[in-house]
């Protein structure tokens, strides 16, 4: 019987704040003009001209140990908004292109069926319901006589 592993708990490397570091801010302090990716991506944003991080956004556990730097995972990297830029728009050749790899991903071989979910064609070859001999339900895929060219979102 082979032995398990022990874990090692992890430990969190406590440095002392020091002013060389990026300075740090709780959560709920941070000041305006400084955002992280997720909040620049919700605002149709992209980073744009920002190189790196501002700043640290401090997880909630160090919050009660102003003294130590933040090191967990969880800890967030600010970015300035203002040289932030808006995201780039795909142009409809490019939206095509991705339609049509995405029906290349979807498309059954032997039924041509397009579904709604990519399907397993590197490891079955076909749709489950081809390839365990049942009819599909008529929910899961695309519905339609004719064949699907393409489904642009603009």
């Amino acid at each position: 019987m082979p032995r398990t592993r022990r874990k090692r708990p992890r430990k969190v490397a406590r440095v002392p704040r020091s002013d060389a570091t990026l300075p740090e801010f709780d959560r709920g302090a941070v000041p305006e003009g400084l955002v992280t990716r997720r909040v620049l991506r919700d605002m149709g944003l992209s980073p744009g001209d920002n190189v790196g991080p501002v700043a640290i956004l401090r997880c909630r556990l160090c919050a009660t140990r102003p003294q130590w730097s933040c090191r967990h995972p969880t800890r967030g990297f600010l970015l300035r908004v203002d040289l932030a830029r808006p995201k780039r728009v795909p142009t409809l050749a490019q939206e095509l292109a991705l339609d049509r790899a995405m029906a290349a991903r979807s498309t059954c071989s032997r039924c041509s069926r397009r579904y709604y979910y990519c399907l397993p064609l590197r490891t079955v070859g076909c749709c489950d319901p081809c390839a365990r001999g049942y009819e599909p339900t008529p929910g899961t895929y695309v519905a339609t006589t004719t064949p699907v060219t393409h489904q642009l979102a603009a």
